[in-house]
């Protein structure tokens, strides 16, 4: 932290504190996220190492950038590019929303930096209003990968306690493992909503409450998702008819937000499909209906957005080396980097595959509770 003067806390977490410094030559105002103790607390260093990995592959203009990482006294700090304030602060000024207008500007920006990420074959899993950030000029950048991941391959498993509630996709709430890129877009549909109007499209209050709020606007679950939710231990002693609404308390996305025009009650609806296979990609949402007065002229936009931004990177100290040295060492670090990197997949891999085990025996074991029940009846 020598090169940086601290000016105090921006923002706090399960994992750590974000901190807004200056650089002391060059000036620059930059983030710097402090984990916690991550040598001693597992779940911390994971979570860390996890999302300096995947930053490292991401450039795009609209996800947030990576400076710099370092380590002090067993802490690791993630330098980023400072950015003035979250999408959820800009919905505290504005109570009713940003409006569809300045909503269609965060939207295709958020789809352009999602679709990146899928086209490199990542999820972000948890994009919700505080994890969208806008510069003074509008650019939207979209940060905080500690939730996301690498997709692995079709039968790959992955655990489903992802996602802040309110944006959680059914396939996640019902505990299915199976899931990928369209829980992302779940997420999406959810803030458009939200981002237009200023009211939450699905406030649960738990896991049942979301799936009854979901289920009340989209109606029932699909076969698929109702299996899954009957199988899954958390919700032992619930029923199905739990989360069904009364026939009065039904209510659709146009009855629920007629101010809305129909190409975005349209772009929301293609983002809720509940069978994650219909759910449009990002790259067909880019091109969707809603987006046809924007999209042409988006690209000027984004542009001097940009400009107006400016940004200037830090500078870091570096030792001056030959090139052959520079060359040999640069090799070196990319193959540890690499073996460090295969090793700790593969330990989350085996990770995974036992908590998979555990949740099989906590089902197999309420299973048998239930027939002890069915046989004393």
């Amino acid at each position: 932290m020598d090169n940086y003067e601290n000016l105090g806390a921006v923002g706090e977490g399960t994992y750590g504190v974000v901190l807004k410094c200056r650089h002391r030559e060059t000036g620059q105002f930059v983030a710097i996220k402090k984990f916690k103790e991550s040598d001693e607390d597992e779940q911390v260093r994971k979570t860390a190492l996890r999302e300096v990995r995947i930053l490292k592959q991401l450039r795009h203009d609209n996800i947030v950038n990576l400076i710099e990482v370092f380590r002090r006294k067993g802490k690791l700090y993630l330098v980023f590019e400072f950015v003035e304030k979250t999408v959820l602060e800009s919905l505290e000024e504005n109570a009713d929303g940003v409006g569809e207008e300045e909503a269609k500007k965060i939207l295709y920006q958020l789809l352009l930096a999602i679709n990146y990420c899928h086209t490199h074959n990542i999820i972000h899993r948890d994009v919700k209003p505080e994890n969208l950030l806008l510069t003074k000029n509008g650019v939207l950048k979209l940060c905080d990968f500690g939730f996301a991941r690498n997709l692995g391959g079709p039968s790959a498993k992955y655990t489903d306690y992802v996602a802040t509630r309110w944006y959680r996709s059914p396939e996640l709430l019902v505990g299915d493992t199976t899931y990928g890129k369209p829980v992302d877009v779940w997420a999406i549909g959810c803030m458009a909503v939200e981002v237009a109007t200023g009211i939450p499209l699905f406030p649960g209050e738990s896991d049942i409450d979301q799936l009854c709020q979901i289920v009340k606007t989209l109606g029932p679950l699909t076969q698929r998702h109702r299996n899954l939710f009957v199988t899954n231990p958390l919700f032992v002693g619930a029923k199905l008819p739990d989360i069904m609404p009364a026939p009065e308390e039904e209510t659709t996305l146009r009855e629920r937000f007629p101010s809305l025009s129909d190409e975005m009650v349209s772009f929301i609806e293609a983002c809720l499909e509940y069978e994650p296979t219909q759910r449009k990609t990002c790259e067909e949402l880019l091109q969707h209906s809603f987006f046809d007065d924007f999209r042409d002229t988006f690209e000027v936009t984004m542009k001097s957005m940009l400009e107006k931004d400016g940004a200037v990177p830090v500078r870091k100290r570096r030792h001056k080396r030959s090139q052959s040295q520079t060359m040999g060492a640069d090799k070196d670090t990319r193959q540890s980097h690499k073996e460090r990197d295969e090793k700790r997949e593969k330990k989350e891999r085996e990770r995974e595959r036992e908590r998979e085990k555990e949740k099989e025996r906590e089902r197999e074991k309420e299973k048998e509770k239930e027939r002890e029940r069915e046989k004393e009846k």
